[in-house]
């Protein structure tokens, strides 16, 4: 039904490939006329009577004028990745030449393509479902080994499978309890309410995994914000070279050298992780240009995802630590503690002096001892357990806010059983739920809402 409102018959021409100089460009048409335009510009050899998933090679030529040798690919519909008739023309990178290429195409009856539309008519042909299609966009934007591999199992379907079974099965029930309604005067049951209620606690089981995997999606998508914090000079800077391996930040023994906040990715076991190394805090400083230092500082340790509480291993007095401590817990912060400078100190008399206090990493930044093992416990607090690994993992805030109400109808469905409500009422309940199932695969969806999804996609796929 999608399809027929939407009235896509044309053909649509991008360029596939990123925009500037390059070896190659790839120019991509889709639709009803996609082979006979580029025929029209091949006259080498009669494309429309070739095979589906040929390569040809020759000049494109329009109007007497040779406008590159390319190499034409073509696929036909419904064997092509929209669905249609698709035809992609490798030609040399200039844009000059792409230029030239398109705009030809355009001339013999295409249009340019909207963002995403490529990947919008393979959903609308059936090629993809929804959850699948934007999964295209996050596997494009990936930029970690987990966030492309995450976007990669949503393609296969991993997610949608494990839905679909659950619609399914919910949709079986769904019927059944209506079908009762139309014999609401014989006392019947079609459906069984054991049978029901072992589905609704499968889908509230299932819906909260997917749900609780959303933080870690987060991460894997977005990457953790890192803020690097404590009093000065205690390493910050030197710790923030280390965990990089170059030197990043301006390292001095003065206090206060770092006045305003550094900020840098690290990749560690594929998760990102954006480092800041903050100016020194510390409660009283005359220098101006330090307070406002200190006060991004804080402003940077309030938008942190985690803490690395970093302090002199022999310098730090136990009160101070404890004073930001106390300021992370108030801001519900999880932080790492870790003691610095284990090289100029005596190791083992520092490691007795804070043997009160557990779980403190003790590294030498400047001499890269205990680096790794800090690196090892900042994935591990990421993580909590959670490795992704085959398991499906939501990052998608759609399907996240879709699937909270899952959550809220199979728990509506089940109080409704429990207190022996009217069959039409728990219909109600189930078909709520069958619709915020669907909404995420994109059986239950709408022209604006698709416009919407796919306008974030980039032009060409």
């Amino acid at each position: 039904m999608l399809q027929k409102l939407s009235g896509w018959s044309d053909t649509i021409v991008a360029l596939a490939t990123p925009p500037g100089i390059g070896a190659i460009g790839v120019i991509r048409l889709s639709g009803t006329g996609a082979i006979e335009i580029v025929d029209r510009l091949f006259p080498a050899k009669d494309l429309q009577v070739q095979r589906s998933h040929t390569l040809h090679v020759g000049l494109l030529r329009r109007e007497g004028e040779d406008l590159d040798e390319v190499v034409v690919a073509l696929y036909k519909g419904p064997r092509s990745y929209t669905g249609e008739h698709t035809a992609e023309i490798s030609c040399h990178g200039s844009p000059y030449v792409q230029g030239r290429i398109i705009d030809a195409c355009i001339a013999e009856g295409a249009r340019l393509a909207k963002p995403g539309e490529f990947t919008q008519r393979a959903f609308l042909n059936g090629k993809l479902d929804l959850a699948q299609a934007e999964s295209v966009a996050d596997l494009i934007a990936a930029n970690s080994a987990a966030s492309a591999r995450t976007a990669l199992q949503h393609i296969r379907g991993g997610f949608s499978k494990a839905l679909a079974q659950l619609r399914e099965g919910l949709l079986q029930f769904s019927a059944l309890i209506e079908l009762e309604l139309d014999f609401s005067q014989e006392d019947v049951e079609f459906a069984d309410r054991s049978r029901l209620r072992a589905l609704l606690h499968e889908t509230r089981t299932l819906t909260e995994q997917l749900l609780h995997s959303f933080r870690l999606g987060n991460v894997i998508r977005n990457g953790i914000s890192v803020a690097i914090v404590g009093r000065p000079n205690a390493g910050k800077s030197t710790l923030l070279n280390s965990l990089l391996n170059e030197e990043r930040a301006i390292v001095s023994a003065i206090p206060g050298t770092t006045r305003d906040t550094v900020e840098e990715v690290l990749n560690i076991d594929g998760i990102l992780f954006r480092l800041i190394d903050t100016a020194g805090i510390r409660s009283h400083t005359a220098d101006v240009i330090e307070s406002a230092g200190i006060e991004k500082s804080r402003q940077k340790l309030q938008s942190a995802d985690l803490v690395l509480l970093l302090f002199d291993i022999a310098e730090t007095d136990p009160v101070e630590l404890w004073e930001l401590e106390e300021e992370l817990e108030a801001l519900a912060k999880p932080w790492l503690l870790v003691a610095n400078k284990v090289d100029i100190a005596n190791e083992a008399e520092g490691r007795r002096r804070w043997q009160d206090r557990p779980n403190i990493l003790f590294i030498s930044a400047r001499e890269d001892r205990g680096i790794e093992e800090l690196k090892k416990e900042m994935v591990s607090r990421v993580l909590e357990g959670d490795t992704g690994g085959e398991n499906v993992v939501v990052t998608n805030a759609r399907h996240y806010a879709a699937l909270l109400e899952v959550q809220r109808s199979v728990n509506d469905v089940l109080e409704g059983l429990d207190n022996g409500i009217p069959g039409d009422l728990i219909a109600l309940d189930i078909r709520r739920c069958l619709h915020f199932l669907g909404e995420i695969t994109g059986e239950i969806t709408n022209e604006d809402q698709l416009d919407y999804i796919f306008s974030k996609f980039c032009i060409g796929k």
